[in-house]
């Protein structure tokens, strides 16, 4: 057929170190005259652009919460029409699963790497960086799992994740209590203060993100440590310890 003939040529795709694919450049070559080329346009196949959205997904969430976001908004964000979304997802209750789905594996794969050294004292500090580095690495993420979840999600909410990574710590306490004369049955007690004491340096670091992550945890295990070190075996209320 005479005129100016179509030719759309996708370049070649490529993986980023994640795993997940780039846009693939689609190059409209035809023209309106020799020396004016339409401009070039982008197409995402369908798994990058379910990447796209829950990029966008997770930057919403984080800053406006679960409740306060919309699908429209989420549409427009990501420049689609709200089918899309729906497409891919079924809605926003399951780009939000998606999303801290993602978060959750991420935090628990970093935590329980650290949980490699021998000594304890050297595994809570390990333990402290990996989760500065996640607050780091993935902040908007982090801003989305300690938001209020929705109403029926357990599952996959943060305090299920920390819960998580707080049985595996307790074994190991209960370990150490045992070595050193200490009741078992505390064990998971102590186990919850000292994430709970991980988490909440976590929470007030992801602002202030001074001194730095390796700091912060040697001070932590400093005051956690310590602490430890010199431990009651039955401290009772109002009792003193030593000056």
């Amino acid at each position: 057929m005479g005129g100016n003939q179509r030719n759309d040529r996708p370049t070649q795709s490529r993986a980023d170190r994640s795993g997940r694919l780039r846009l693939v450049d689609v190059v409209d070559e035809s023209s309106t005259g020799a020396n004016s080329p339409r401009p070039a346009r982008i197409r995402m196949s369908g798994s990058q652009r379910r990447e796209q959205l829950v990029d966008v997904g997770r930057a919403l969430f984080a800053a406006k919460g679960y409740e306060a976001v919309t699908v429209e908004e989420i549409a427009a964000e990501a420049k689609v029409s709200k089918p899309v979304v729906y497409e891919h997802f079924g809605g926003k209750e399951g780009l939000y699963a998606v999303v801290v789905d993602r978060e959750v594996n991420l935090i628990i794969d970093l935590m329980l790497d650290s949980l490699t050294p021998d000594h304890p004292r050297a595994m809570l500090e390990s333990c402290a960086v990996a989760f500065l580095t996640y607050v780091e690495v993935s902040t908007d993420g982090f801003r989305v799992l300690v938001r209020d979840s929705p109403p029926g999600l357990v599952e996959g909410s943060f305090a299920s994740t920390i819960q998580s990574v707080a049985e595996r710590v307790e074994n190991i306490l209960a370990s150490q209590f045992s070595e050193r004369g200490y009741p078992k049955k505390w064990a998971p007690m102590y186990t919850q203060m000292l994430v709970g004491m991980v988490v909440l340096t976590g929470q007030w670091w992801v602002d202030v993100r001074k001194p730095k992550k390796e700091e912060v945890a040697a001070h932590l295990t400093n005051l956690a440590w310590n602490g430890l070190s010199d431990l009651d075996p039955k401290p009772s209320p109002g009792k003193r310890g030593k000056d």
